[in-house]
């Protein structure tokens, strides 16, 4: 179990100085009701990025979040996370 916790561990690093160097993939996801843009991320790999980003969209689907769009950006992203 320890070394399972040390990989993700190490990935949470990667991601994170991936991250800060602008080179980590996100999706921005906006909704119209509520009037809200999510930032997703960070991911090493925008196709990572694109096999999770469905299960996020239909989370805000299923809590009723309507007219949801979403566009992928690879940046350099800070906090906030929702707007």
């Amino acid at each position: 179990m320890t070394r399972i916790n040390d990989l993700f561990r190490s990935i949470k690093l990667i991601r994170n100085f991936g991250n800060k160097l602008g080179l980590a993939w996100w999706a921005k996801i906006e909704s119209e009701n509520p009037s809200t843009t999510y930032w997703y991320g960070p991911f090493l790999t925008k196709r990572s990025l694109e096999k999770n980003m469905s299960s996020f969209i239909k989370d805000l689907s299923d809590e009723g979040s309507t007219k949801i769009k979403h566009s992928i950006v690879r940046c350099r992203k800070e906090e906030p996370l929702t707007i």
